[in-house]
């Protein structure tokens, strides 16, 4: 844990458990019943909401608020800015069985072949109760609608919603909706429907 003036330290409820190898930022704040694994990484910043589980190997970056009861398993890198609401689940593993087909008894927990890294780009939000498939990007400033079961890589300022999750239009940077705007060539000109403004998306 690093902290490097008074003040800057993290603040870490007395109920987490924070694993040796977990290193966490200054002033990020770890709630009530976490469980954080190590080795793995917090940013700066950072919010951890009471009764989420990060595992081993997990990355996330600065300014990221991770609401209650969140599972993220190993293998997920989580980019600056970011919002994950409450119960969001990511998964990683293509061909879950809970037994090894060539021993008996359980199969091992750790990663493996079928274990597939996921990210989530800068200041991407994901909706409450979400459940993100494993080996999946989620784009820079998209906006994933709660409930939604995503199932596909999100492009950058997608608003992806549904069961399967699908395009169902586009955000500002801001979060709010964008609309096309007019034509200049090949270009075409969005608007912000909060601020009606012209907006420009990333990628």
């Amino acid at each position: 844990m690093t902290g490097t003036r008074d003040g800057d330290a993290p603040r870490i409820h007395p109920t987490a458990l924070v694993e040796p190898g977990v290193r966490i930022g200054a002033r990020t704040a770890v709630w009530d019943g976490v469980h954080l694994r190590g080795p793995s990484t917090i940013g700066h910043d950072c919010i951890i909401g009471e009764k989420t589980y990060i595992a081993y190997g997990v990355e996330i970056g600065n300014f990221v608020k991770i609401n209650a009861m969140v599972y993220i398993p190993t293998g997920i890198m989580i980019e600056d800015r970011v919002m994950i609401a409450a119960g969001v689940i990511f998964t990683n593993d293509r061909y879950p069985r809970a037994f090894d087909e060539l021993r008996a008894g359980l199969a091992d927990s750790g990663p493996g072949e079928a274990t597939l890294p996921g990210r989530v780009m800068t200041g991407a939000t994901l909706g409450a109760a979400a459940v993100v498939g494993p080996g999946l990007t989620i784009g820079a400033y998209a906006m994933v609608g709660m409930g939604t079961v995503v199932t596909a890589d999100v492009p950058p300022h997608a608003l992806f919603i549904g069961n399967p999750g699908r395009i169902g239009g586009w955000v500002c940077t801001c979060g709010r909706p964008v609309r096309p705007g007019a034509s200049q060539g090949a270009l075409r000109c969005w608007r912000c429907a909060g601020a009606d403004r012209a907006v420009a998306l990333h990628d």
